[in-house]
């Protein structure tokens, strides 16, 4: 829910039960999954645990997105 909120980046959202090529290409092994890209290189993955509740939080997020954007600086 809170994907939404988070600002400087492009957001996608993949069903990988209908794009498995996309799950295929990425790893998706569990949902949800965040990817987070810096030119089309992935900086940092979170992933659901066993209840499939992902624990990262919306702050943590945004301050790698935040990090990425400040070093192009």
């Amino acid at each position: 829910e809170w994907i939404k909120n988070l600002t400087d980046c492009e957001k996608d959202f993949i069903d990988i039960g209908k794009d498995v090529a996309s799950q295929k290409k990425y790893s998706v092994v569990v949902i949800p999954t965040i990817i987070i890209f810096n030119e089309d290189e992935e900086v940092k993955r979170f992933q659901a645990d066993l209840s499939f509740k992902i624990m990262a939080k919306e702050e943590e997020v945004q301050e790698i997105i935040n990090e990425i954007i400040m070093s192009d600086f």
